[in-house]
């Protein structure tokens, strides 16, 4: 993602409750936000993709017929998709560890459980721009960085198969021009 703003950010709301994307909308603009679209579901948000590049993607977790899980996974796998790179927030009721490690190993940036505060989305907002983690291709996963402490050069022995490649979100992407 290239440094953009706040207010010059593009952003894609993908919730089936229209109250809650109403509310998300709303705090959206409150933060200085210009320009949103919505989908009421995964499918929904794949058609949109088609003709929307959003900066962000702000996604529930539940929802029918394609729920946030299946979508990020189909945003991040396909390997001509122009927003494959694109930071995604997913926003749940349903916050237990295992749903939090689910959405995780799909390729989320951050997680953030409802009920919602302007405050805490416009923190987690700041920190997808200000944080600029790579992002991993590895046999399974393709996302941000999992690891957001550095420590240094790791000294030990590597347990992977197969190193993973890093790659730097803020390439050019071909679909902008």
């Amino acid at each position: 993602m290239s440094a953009k703003t706040i207010n010059e950010m593009n952003v894609l709301i993908v919730d089936d409750d229209r109250h809650m994307r109403m509310l998300i909308r709303n705090v959206l603009f409150a933060l200085g936000v210009n320009d949103t679209l919505e989908a009421s579901d995964g499918t929904a948000a794949l058609d949109e993709l088609s003709t929307f590049t959003p900066d962000l993607i702000l996604c529930d977790l539940k929802m029918s017929p394609m729920g946030g899980i299946e979508f990020v996974r189909q945003v991040r796998n396909h390997p001509e998709n122009p927003n494959r790179f694109v930071p995604v927030i997913m926003i749940t009721a349903h916050a237990s560890v295992d749903t939090v490690a689910d959405a995780r190993d799909v390729g989320i940036n951050e997680f953030m459980a409802k009920p919602i505060s302007a405050a805490a989305l416009g923190k987690r907002i700041s920190r997808v721009i200000e944080e600029h983690r790579l992002f991993v291709e590895a046999p399974g996963y393709l996302g941000p960085d999992r690891r957001r402490n550095t420590m240094g050069v790791f000294g030990g022995r590597n347990r992977r198969q197969e190193e993973p490649k890093f790659i730097v979100p803020d390439a050019p992407n071909p679909a902008k021009g």
